[in-house]
């Protein structure tokens, strides 16, 4: 980014209008910048698609970081590549590791950005609330089954046991009373929709949503939207899942993986789907106007995205309730 400041003008560029943006991890990375003292004043406009909410204490990064390294048999200074390498090892068998790397264990999340004190201070949230945000314009949101696909992946979907999702949502859930809060928020919910909900919420959802409360509270700028088109590959089964937005955002319809999530052959919905979401990200970064209602705290619009786009209350309030006063911690950790 320093880079581009430096350079930018030699390509017809701005360096006062730089605009970052990143989907799901690399969310999280653009989420975090704002609260990065070196990232002050290299851009001014962010999009972040599907904020992941994980962030390491550097206690528990270091303990994730030496078993990775473990697995190769080194000490956790060896060269990144190879960490990462052993990342996936460690990843595949996280779940044992529950009692001491706590939810990031649960969801085999082996890497997330660490606040450490200094080049990260304190988490996103936080830093917004603060108000580091208030000079910068954020275009945020996420899909609306995010799970959906992870647990097609997992080979769960539609095979979620009882058992399953009381674990999820007692792992997961917000608070001491997070699962019987969502069980009473979703009373006709069965354990496949229990299991996607609290997993969506936890990841994507409510860090997404969070991040546009804090923004705004503390007297910035913010417009937020829900993908709500149903991906039709695999006859319907993904819904408006994770990783949908990024074809949809590039417009590569018809290329390479997103032939799983949208099918070989584009519909004219998708293609039309794909040209909105591409004017509205193009027109943010040039004017900071993707074209709807910018969020607050009364209303709460945003823009739904699907084959008959919509400006409407926040639709996941249920969720938005449950998740309220809940800050999104940096994750500790738990035992030695």
């Amino acid at each position: 980014m320093e880079w581009v400041r430096d350079n930018i003008r030699a390509f017809g560029g701005d360096p006062d209008r730089v605009t970052v943006f990143g989907q799901s991890a690399d969310a999280g990375s653009i989420a975090a910048l704002p609260a990065m003292p070196r990232a002050v004043g290299l851009f001014g406009r962010a999009i972040a698609q599907s904020v992941s909410g994980t962030f390491f204490s550097p206690e528990l990064a270091a303990d994730i970081a030496t078993s990775c390294a473990a697995e190769l048999g080194l000490r956790p200074t060896v060269a990144p590549a190879q960490l990462s390498a052993a990342g996936d090892v460690v990843g595949a068998k996280m779940a044992q590791w529950g009692e001491r790397w706590g939810q990031a264990a649960h969801r085999s999340i082996p890497f997330s950005p660490v606040v450490e004190g200094d080049a990260l201070p304190v988490a996103p949230w936080q830093a917004l609330a603060d108000g580091a945000g208030r000079d910068i314009e954020l275009l945020v949101g996420h899909t609306r089954d995010e799970q959906r696909l992870l647990t097609a992946l997992d080979g769960l979907l539609g095979q979620v046991t009882q058992e399953q999702a009381a674990t999820a949502l007692h792992v997961f859930g917000p608070g001491q009373d997070g699962a019987r809060r969502y069980r009473d928020g979703f009373p006709a919910a069965g354990p496949d929709e229990l299991y996607a909900l609290v997993h969506s919420d936890w990841l994507f959802r409510m860090p997404s949503l969070h991040l546009a409360q804090a923004q705004t509270v503390a007297g910035g700028g913010a417009h937020v939207y829900e993908l709500t088109w149903t991906a039709p590959g695999m006859g319907g089964a993904l819904g408006a899942c994770h990783g949908l937005d990024v074809p949809l955002t590039f417009g590569n319809l018809d290329r390479g993986q997103p032939a799983m999530l949208i099918g070989e052959s584009p519909s004219p919905e998708a293609e039309a789907l794909s040209a909105r979401m591409r004017a509205a990200w193009t027109a943010f970064a040039a004017h900071g106007d993707p074209g709807w209602t910018a969020y607050d705290t009364e209303q709460r619009l945003v823009q739904l995205l699907d084959a008959r786009p919509a400006v409407t209350a926040y639709p996941e309030a249920t969720s938005r309730l449950i998740w309220q006063d809940h800050t999104f911690p940096v994750l500790p950790l738990i035992g030695r």
